[in-house]
């Protein structure tokens, strides 16, 4: 039984039909069910072994796509996308990683669909996990929040309300390329969703693409994590990474 998933609750005819079952956004898909789950909590402080990406000393840790310092707005204990800044990245590369986020959209909401509380977590800089508000809010499955953008919806709807923060634990293998560019194996993902499973271990279809099939291109080993400017004021806190390139 998945955490925080009643007995006999259906989730099959989610990560089951494959992407390339359905047209990319399709608003025909069947829509992941809807769990409650744990009530939000404190931050969940970091291992020992983590790097943590914000904490005491702000945003030095990201940059703009033009490598000029992130703009975005810092708050106590949190921070927040500064709309029509652009997207941060990380200064620091990562491939293989686990990596804990929290964000929270606005409250009260504005907008809907995909419009409303909208923003992304690219692993190196390619491979997205939605962030949306999607509490009582209809988008198509694959860009609800916590889906694979565009390949996989999550396996159930976990979002807690507008305002309320949200927890993203993401293990993330990145794709292996032959010497000459080949893929040899495809990018995989695990996501809990605020503690619930929602992804196990799914294999990615490429890099992230909007209204198109995702496909691979050869690129390094190691590249930035970055988080989207969407055009809403989404808040982030207790961002942190542990590297697991050679574990396992």
């Amino acid at each position: 039984m998945l955490l925080g998933i009643a007995p006999g609750a259906c989730v099959s005819g989610q990560q089951g039909q494959g992407p390339r079952e359905w047209p990319v956004h399709s608003m025909e898909r069947p829509r992941p069910p809807v769990v409650t789950p744990a009530p939000a909590g404190a931050p969940v402080a970091p291992p020992s072994d983590a790097v943590v990406l914000f904490g005491a000393a702000g945003l030095e840790e990201w940059q703009h796509e033009d490598g000029s310092p992130a703009a975005w707005s810092i708050g106590r204990g949190w921070f927040e996308v500064e709309p029509g800044t652009g997207s941060i990245r990380s200064r620091r590369a990562f491939g293989d990683v686990q990596l804990h986020v929290e964000f929270a959209t606005p409250a009260p909401p504005s907008g809907e669909g995909q419009g409303r509380g909208n923003s992304g977590v690219f692993l190196m800089g390619l491979y997205e996990v939605q962030v949306l508000d999607s509490y009582e809010n209809d988008t198509y499955p694959d860009g609800q929040a916590a889906a694979v953008y565009g390949q996989h919806p999550p396996l159930v709807n976990a979002s807690r309300p507008p305002g309320e923060w949200q927890t993203l634990d993401v293990v993330f293998r990145r794709p292996r390329f032959g010497a000459g560019g080949e893929l040899v194996e495809p990018a995989r993902m695990s996501v809990h969703h605020n503690g619930v499973l929602v992804h196990d271990a799914v294999p990615l279809h490429g890099r992230t693409a909007h209204q198109r099939r995702a496909t691979y291109e050869a690129h390094e080993d190691r590249l930035p994590l970055s988080l989207q400017d969407h055009g809403n004021p989404v808040r982030f806190r207790g961002v942190w990474v542990r590297d697991l390139e050679g574990a396992g």
